[in-house]
């Protein structure tokens, strides 16, 4: 991958490690999560309170949320902002949350410590030169339809405005399979490994967009060698309004939790 500058691996081998109010991505495996949506302050900081007391380093939720449909629920804006920022004092999570507008960069960054920008937004330039101009830690999503070449150069736009804390996130690409929602690319994990020195995370909730498919994706996703995960958590996932059907439980994401951290212990036994 000859034109890319900033996001190909170091020749000493070095892999760049973002420290996000103590938590060290790409240091350490870390677990980003939280609902979809922002719907109210009691859901956010209920959900934001089990997922932390699970284990989770950081906080998930959507502000702002692209639909596919102009009519379904678009997030509470500003108000959401409160409340992660709420859930943030309350909890200590560092939070991470979409930004989907150039205009709303700045401000969004008031409230977030990471801004996420999601699989529609990998390729709006003018979006991550802005994002990447706010000086905050960057999360890029891989495109629904992107190659990893067209991925790590979507985080050079990011890189070249001067700020070096980008991780990326494979959430799963659409092919001709219908059963899941998307085709979670796990190949993704070591290929940015050898080609990149930039963290990398799995979404395994929007990767498959079935419940019973996240715990094992998660786990499939630490033996690639995941640097994270961010999975989606609802108090009340019947009651969710986007997305209940990937959303696990609090008591389903703890046990996930404990088996995620036994895999972990194996295969540093393994070495």
């Amino acid at each position: 991958m000859k034109n890319l500058k900033l996001s190909a691996s170091r020749p000493d081998g070095a892999r760049t490690v973002i420290d996000v109010g103590g938590v060290k991505l790409g240091g350490d495996f870390v677990v980003i999560a939280g609902p979809c949506s922002v719907e109210s302050e009691e859901q956010t900081l209920r959900t934001a309170e089990a997922v932390a007391a699970a284990g989770a380093k950081m906080l998930r939720g959507g502000a702002f949320k692209p639909r596919t449909s102009p009519y379904a629920f678009q997030g509470l804006g500003l108000k959401g902002l409160k409340i992660l920022e709420k859930a943030r004092r309350e909890t200590g999570l560092p939070v991470v949350t979409e930004v989907v507008d150039t205009r709303d960069v700045s401000w969004v960054g008031e409230y977030a410590d990471v801004l996420q920008i999601g699989a529609r937004n990998m390729q709006n330039f003018s979006l991550l030169r802005e994002a990447g101009r706010s000086g905050k830690p960057i999360l890029l999503k891989r495109g629904m339809h992107s190659t990893l070449e067209e991925w790590l150069n979507c985080a050079e736009y990011i890189l070249a405005e001067g700020n070096g804390q980008v991780f990326l996130c494979e959430r799963g690409i659409r092919t001709f399979e219908t059963y899941t929602r998307n085709t979670l690319d796990l190949s993704m994990v070591p290929a940015v490994k050898a080609e990149s020195h930039l963290p990398v995370f799995v979404d395994p909730s929007h990767g498959t967009g079935i419940l019973g498919m996240i715990e094992p994706m998660s786990l499939a996703a630490v033996a690639a060698g995941a640097d994270g995960l961010e999975i989606e958590v609802h108090c009340d996932p019947s009651s969710a309004l986007s997305d209940k059907d990937q959303q696990l439980t609090p008591a389903a994401f703890a046990l996930l939790m404990d088996k995620l951290r036994r895999l972990r212990a194996f295969m540093g036994e393994l070495g």
